[in-house]
């Protein structure tokens, strides 16, 4: 070897190391939360389900806060449902939102297309093994030292402080060996798991774990946080409240039961003054349950007051409503941070937008300007058929299936808006986009678009 070769090899091992260094990290395959339980094969994925497109045979699988698109073709794809469907279109039709499924996939040219979509099924136990709702409700009524029984919440520390079954101790499922002391003394004291409902496998590796350990009175309260909140109140600690939502900035409704005088010399930050005799009152204005808000409820030490209007709440059809442990007095004690003056007369509730999503209203303000006064490339992802009874002025129409193959149609110097009919093919071609390095956001709202280009947004 000739030293005039010497700087050429150590250029190429340079780049050689820039481009180890720079290679993006591999994607993970599963949700944090499945791997708890499941392992993945290679060419699949497992996460929630997301949204369904039909029309273009799509569907988002949510992988923790990254969105994979995946095709199918209906007359191939084999869905596996807990309940047999007629045909791949009702199966998907069946699948819950935020339903765990593992997709088996192939990859061509960038473009995954989904073999077999497996539901993940309810979990099973023998009938000795299981409790039901009602006997839980029983215990809680009456409480650990009365009912002798200890309940734990076996999800991990991040949904337990949005809101656990009031008396539960949090003992994770991924953690369940570091936390031992938190298991009764008494082996053969009545010992219950419960996690996120009946396909969650945390709450019954738990009962396994405790059984190992010479428990012999230990059950699952299988249908889990799910079946409580839909007939229940739920409660957080201050810590839980400020962790789960003021860190986190996520949207909720705080309701402030005490007399109004009162609240007003120290209350929760965005608290609402309710008097707890007129809830009827409250309901006329109250966001619609289909919002899905997470409610708190504060009285004085997180006594009757605050319960009674909470179980009105739940009976109005309201999930995810919690009593604050130990109410306001416990804030305090926490050395939280304390409001004073008026506190709000309604309640307002705005759910966190979706990862890339633009405002009805700022779409407006975009779409009605002149084409060359947008800034922002409109792109309309409809159906041909959709598209001829009519398009914004302007807009680049390109089918969500074909616009792969059309990328080079899109400016890549320019930010894209995209829209569909309802939104939900906006979406998937903004995650297209985004995995193709483009500025994209979508609508994600239902649009009527007339042979003029005029629209209207539901």
């Amino acid at each position: 070897m000739t030293h005039r070769n010497l700087p050429l090899l150590l250029l190429s091992a340079v780049s050689l190391t820039l481009g180890a260094v720079q290679a993006p990290p591999p994607k993970a395959a599963s949700a944090k939360i499945c791997t708890t339980c499941h392992t993945t094969a290679p060419d699949n994925l497992r996460g929630h389900f997301d949204n369904l497109a039909p029309l273009s045979n799509s569907f988002q699988l949510k992988i923790d806060e990254r969105v994979e698109v995946l095709r199918y073709d209906k007359a191939t794809v084999k869905v596996v449902t807990p309940e047999p469907a007629a045909n791949a279109d009702a199966a998907f039709k069946s699948i819950t939102k935020g339903h765990e499924v593992r997709v088996q996939f192939t990859e061509k040219d960038g473009v995954k297309t989904a073999m077999g979509v497996f539901v993940k099924p309810p979990v099973k136990l023998a009938a000795h093994e299981s409790i039901s709702l009602d006997d839980v409700q029983k215990l809680v009524t009456m409480g650990p030292e009365q009912g002798k029984y200890s309940l734990f919440d076996s999800r991990p520390a991040p949904r337990f402080m949005e809101g656990a079954i009031p008396t539960a101790i949090n003992l994770p499922f991924p953690a369940f060996d570091k936390n031992l002391a938190k298991l009764p003394a008494d082996k053969a004291a009545l010992v219950i798991f419960y996690c996120s409902g009946k396909t969650c496998n945390m709450s019954p590796g738990s009962l396994t774990k405790a059984k190992a350990l010479g428990y012999t009175n230990v059950k699952v309260f299988i249908d889990g946080m799910p079946a409580w909140t839909k007939k229940n109140v739920g409660v957080l600690s201050p810590a839980s409240l400020k962790a789960a939502y003021f860190d986190t900035q996520t949207p909720l409704v705080i309701l402030d039961v005490r007399p109004a005088a009162e609240a007003a010399k120290g209350f929760v930050k965005g608290s609402v003054s309710v008097d707890a005799a007129k809830v009827a009152d409250l309901l006329k204005t109250f966001p619609s349950a289909k919002l899905k808000p997470p409610v708190v409820v504060v009285d004085e030490t997180g006594g009757a007051a605050a319960k009674a209007v909470a179980a009105e709440l739940v009976k109005a059809g309201y999930g995810g409503v919690n009593v604050l442990s130990g109410g306001f007095k416990a804030w305090q004690a926490a050395a939280l941070p304390v409001e004073t003056g008026t506190l709000a007369a309604t309640a307002v509730f705005v759910p966190k937008p979706r990862p890339g999503s633009i405002s009805p209203a700022e779409f407006t303000k975009v779409a009605e300007l002149a084409p060359a006064d947008r800034g922002v490339v409109i792109l309309d992802v409809r159906d041909l058929d959709e598209t001829k009874n009519g398009v914004i002025k302007g807009a680049l129409v390109i089918p969500e299936p074909q616009l792969l193959g059309r990328l080079a149609e899109v400016p890549k110097d320019k930010k894209i808006v995209c829209l569909c009919s309802t939104g939900l093919r906006a979406e998937l071609a903004y995650h297209l986009l985004k995995e193709k390095g483009y500025d994209a956001r979508f609508l994600p709202a239902e649009i009527t678009i007339i042979d003029t280009g005029e629209f209207t947004i539901d």
